[in-house]
């Protein structure tokens, strides 16, 4: 039985951890793009609002790599891509890639509460559901 309390207090901890961090991330991040995110770049358009995480990547890399020649030859103000300056579509991929980091960081604490949960005692259950019923009667 000590065993199982020693492992329910460790649960108790981890999931105190969980809810600290859940509270860091509180608040949903929206996406608020400056450009019409279609962007198209060698023949191929891409639409930043369906794009994965590593696609958004590798597209930020090619665009910063576009960025470090137009800075050396000068051409920030006139060098356009469909339709928006560099640094838009830069800023608006960045911003993207933030919103959909602090998804995969909720989802990810999401499914390690619910495995915590899981692996409860049914006592410690039992505890819990008693404390939130005081709760709610107070």
């Amino acid at each position: 039985m000590s065993k199982q309390v020693t492992n329910d207090d460790k649960i108790m901890e981890l999931k105190s951890q969980i809810k600290e961090k859940k509270e860091k991330l509180k608040g949903k991040k929206r996406f608020t793009p400056i450009t019409n995110c279609s962007i198209e770049i060698d023949g191929v358009r891409c639409n930043l609002q369906v794009l994965g995480k590593e696609q958004l990547i590798t597209l930020l890399i090619k665009l910063n790599t576009y960025r470090l020649s137009v800075i050396d030859l000068g051409l920030q103000d006139e060098y356009i891509i469909s339709g928006y300056k560099l640094e838009e579509w830069i800023n608006d991929i960045k911003s993207k890639l933030d919103v959909v980091s602090h998804r995969e960081e909720e989802n990810k604490l999401q499914l390690l509460e619910s495995k915590l949960e899981y692996m409860l005692s049914n006592e410690k259950k039992i505890e819990l559901e008693i404390g939130s019923i005081e709760e709610l009667l107070k």
